[in-house]
């Protein structure tokens, strides 16, 4: 028995004396007669302005046009940790990368972790799981087996595509060089298998409760695609912005390093026609998704987001790592709900892809339960004008742990209330930006006096954050900066205890002290007296910053 099947079961033993356990809920009917339908479409590699519908930049993505046309169109989405398996953790938790395990790449979800596909499926609904999964810490392409609660005969993650190549094909899979080759047809690329299935899915459990998520990993490199894409892109330019010429001057060090001999050169133009030639590739293939959508499920709730985004030369950077500029955090979002969503609108308020988990319970009639580190944004869904939250965190761990390096351990926590994004690079210099003044992220006003106040305000947020999220890397050296020397330097930080809410898979915790069933969660640990100095202490320096 692995570790996962013992602590289920163990829970399973001694939910009767703890909680009601999830699996009381199954089978809950639809209290609107209509099946309760859901297909989640996760993009790879693309950022918000990827999409025509979002910015015209020549780029051609017809189908995700059409898809914001039907529904909503968000325009402030934000990922919880621009790098993919972190980035897709969230997304199909509920938690952030910092709390389930996944704060680097190749690096698996913890044995008390839940996704959403099997709290969903512990509740009656059909879950499936077709396409790019890189959550098992295993390598890029994962085992082949699926993870709980998903249907087993629909699981395809890339080692399952790879599986079915020959020795020979499955080299050429990973050659950009094999996209010039014309004979590397639709029908050769995991993109074009990923539709398949989702299709075959949709058609086989029309009129049924369902959990569709579909799973792309082009225009990841190798960017691979049928010729005509690329060919689309030969003499393409991707318009660039002024911050292709961000010196990085009172930047973090690690950019300035990451750069590369790039802080004096003249910006080159953009021109990728394999990547965004797969990009218009996988927006093809979005579309026989939605048309099969519209013949056997057209009721059913649809989203589409995009795990990260990518620089494209922004700040003199490559590809994705430590950093929360928006090239890279700053995610498409749009949705279709037929009958309740109003087509055709946007929405500007703030919106956090550790939220979907939430989203996805309410929907299906379900708690949301008290140990996701979300909400549900499910009133942005009927109404574009309402907001869920007044801020975002995002957050960075490690790149890729098998690799020495990709900037290597550079922990970061940020938040974003819309306007004004903070940014507390541990080892290096923090940042602050006003995106609306310079949504470009050129101006670091950090040490701005001017800004002082809404700085503490966004630090004081983000702490608390780190404290009731029990972030495992929170402390005192989060709060004391070069630009906040006054901050409390306390042992016992906050000075709160805090262990996990049950939500059915597991017993309630015990009581440290008393061995005992705990009462509350979250309850005061040091001494009183070491709490409220801390406490009063922020509220000091808050206050103190407000005066001037």
């Amino acid at each position: 028995m692995n570790r996962r099947d013992f602590i289920k079961r163990a829970g399973a033993v001694s939910a009767a004396s703890a909680v009601t356990p999830a699996l009381a809920y199954a089978e809950m009917p639809s209290t609107t007669g209509k099946p309760r339908q859901v297909v989640v479409i996760l993009g790879e590699s693309v950022r918000y302005d990827m999409l025509n519908c979002n910015r015209n930049t020549g780029l051609k993505t017809p189908n995700l046009d059409r898809l914001a046309k039907q529904g909503i169109r968000f325009e402030r989405a934000y990922n919880c940790q621009p790098v993919c398996s972190p980035a897709r953790s969230a997304i199909w938790t509920g938690l952030y990368p910092h709390t389930n395990g996944v704060w680097g790449n190749s690096m698996p979800l913890g044995d008390t972790v839940h996704t959403i596909g099997e709290r969903l499926h512990d509740r009656g609904i059909e879950c499936a799981f077709v396409g790019k999964w890189h959550l098992t810490g295993t390598d890029y392409f994962d085992t082949g087996k699926p993870a709980p609660g998903w249907n087993e005969a629909y699981w395809y993650d890339m080692r399952r595509y790879l599986t079915e190549l020959t020795q020979e094909e499955r080299q050429r899979s990973r050659r950009p060089s094999t996209g010039d080759d014309p004979s590397w047809t639709a029908e050769k690329c995991y993109g074009h298998r990923v539709t398949n299935r989702a299709v075959d899915f949709l058609a086989n459990y029309e009129g049924k409760d369902f959990m569709l998520a579909v799973a792309y990993d082009e225009p990841h490199d190798p960017s691979l695609c049928p010729i005509e894409y690329s060919e689309m892109y030969k003499n393409y330019v991707f318009p660039s912005d002024p911050n292709v010429r961000d010196p990085l001057t009172n930047k973090p060090l690690d950019q300035r390093i990451w750069a590369d001999g790039q802080l004096n050169a003249k910006p080159h133009s953009i021109e990728a026609r394999h990547f965004f030639g797969s990009h218009t590739f996988v927006d093809t293939e979005i579309g026989r998704v939605l048309d099969q959508i519209e013949k056997s499920a057209p009721n059913a709730l649809v989203i589409y987001t995009s795990d990260h985004g990518v620089f494209l030369d922004s700040h003199r950077l490559k590809d994705k790592g430590p950093a929360m500029y928006e090239e890279i955090t700053h995610v498409p979002f749009i949705v279709k709900w037929p009958g309740t969503a109003p087509p055709n609108t946007v929405s500007t308020g703030l919106v956090s892809h550790i939220d979907l988990s939430g989203t996805l319970m309410e929907f299906f009639g379900f708690e949301v339960p008290k140990t996701l580190e979300g909400g549900s944004m499910l009133p942005m869904l009927t109404n574009p004008a309402a907001t869920v939250r007044k801020e975002v965190f995002v957050e960075w761990g490690r790149y890729e742990v098998d690799h020495d390096g990709f900037g290597a351990f550079q922990p970061i926590r940020c938040i974003c209330d819309g306007r004004y994004k903070l940014s507390i690079n541990l080892m290096v210099t923090d940042e602050l930006y006003d995106l609306e003044v310079d949504p470009g992220e050129m101006d670091n006003l950090i040490d701005s006096t001017k800004h002082a106040e809404i700085r503490n305000d966004l630090h004081n947020r983000l702490l608390n954050w780190m404290n009731t999220s029990r972030d495992p890397f929170r402390g005192y050296y989060w709060g004391r900066r070069t630009w906040r020397q006054n901050f409390p330097e306390t042992w016992a930080n906050a000075g709160m205890t805090r262990q996990h809410e049950s939500d059915g898979y597991l017993p309630r915790e015990l009581d440290y002290d008393t061995g005992q069933t705990m009462t509350a969660s979250t309850r005061l640990k040091s001494s009183p007296n070491e709490a409220e100095i801390w406490a009063n202490a922020v509220s000091r320096r808050s206050a103190k910053t407000k005066m001037h």
